[in-house]
């Protein structure tokens, strides 16, 4: 790997997915031999847990997926020890309606790292009856719910929740701060906007917890998530900041994190 400039640690991913998740393809073991082709030192499956969720589909892992899932991860930090540390993690999706039961579901396993986010929204559907929204969704009848819904409000009651999920998940890391709504056409902050997104680094900072800066914003999006303005308040309140790829096929493992030295350099991300 390139020798990073920046304040970021380059030879890990943090932010895995494999098929386990139900929306991401290849075997655990493809990634752990794509991450040793790139020239990585270490990488963090980091696959999905939600409860509560009524979305007419799933995309985490059940409890018996995740035995399965530390039975190989386990299976493949001995048989590659040394060519690759690999770490057994979880994208924990906040739900405030479930959280003993999130808190619950954790404590079953040792986690070598706790990702944070928040996907799934309640809202009423056409019958009134209260269905999750997945807020980061490319499906062209969500994002006609999320515009029909007020994507503005959408937005502040995302940050909202996240600011709510740091207080009670002790996390490691936020996962792609800025992509909710993503998919939305013209959609744009306000300045409520970004007074929540202080307070939620306010948050952060005071939890002792590190921001993702998630490299699949270069597909969407053209820049990580989250964006350079927000990455540069971050290094003002000294949070860490750890690269992830949120790869979903082991081709995306360390994806753009040769772009990540000039986003980071001094002067960039406040532009």
């Amino acid at each position: 790997m390139i020798a990073s400039p920046c304040p970021i640690d380059l030879s890990c991913d943090h932010h895995v997915h494999t098929r386990y998740c139900g929306h991401a393809q290849g075997e655990m073991e493809e990634y752990v031999q794509a991450a040793i082709s790139k020239g990585l030192r270490k990488i963090i499956f980091l696959e999905h847990m939600e409860a509560g969720i009524d979305c007419g589909e799933r995309s985490w892992l059940t409890d018996q997926d995740f035995d399965r899932y530390f039975t190989e991860g386990h299976r493949l930090q001995q048989y590659y020890r040394d060519q690759l540390t690999i770490g057994l993690g979880v994208e924990l999706g906040y739900n405030p309606d479930c959280r003993d039961e999130l808190l619950t579901r954790l404590g079953l396993h040792d986690w070598d790292q706790i990702g944070l986010s928040y996907h799934y929204m309640p809202i009423p559907d056409r019958h009134g009856r209260l269905r999750h929204l997945n807020l980061v969704s490319r499906k062209p009848e969500n994002i006609r719910a999320m515009q029909a819904a007020d994507p503005s409000q959408l937005l502040s009651h995302y940050f909202m929740v996240l600011t709510e999920a740091i207080t009670v998940i002790r996390a490691d890391h936020i996962c792609h701060l800025d992509a909710a709504l993503r998919f939305v056409p013209n959609l744009c902050f306000s300045l409520r906007h970004h007074e929540e997104i202080a307070a939620l680094l306010d948050q952060i900072a005071a939890h002792h917890m590190a921001l993702e800066i998630n490299t699949s914003g270069f597909v969407i999006r053209g820049v990580p998530y989250p964006d350079r303005p927000i990455i540069a308040q971050a290094l003002a309140r000294g949070i860490p900041l750890v690269a992830s790829s949120d790869a979903h096929r082991p081709a995306d493992v360390g994806r753009f994190f040769d772009r990540l030295p000039d986003i980071l350099q001094p002067g960039s991300a406040d532009t």
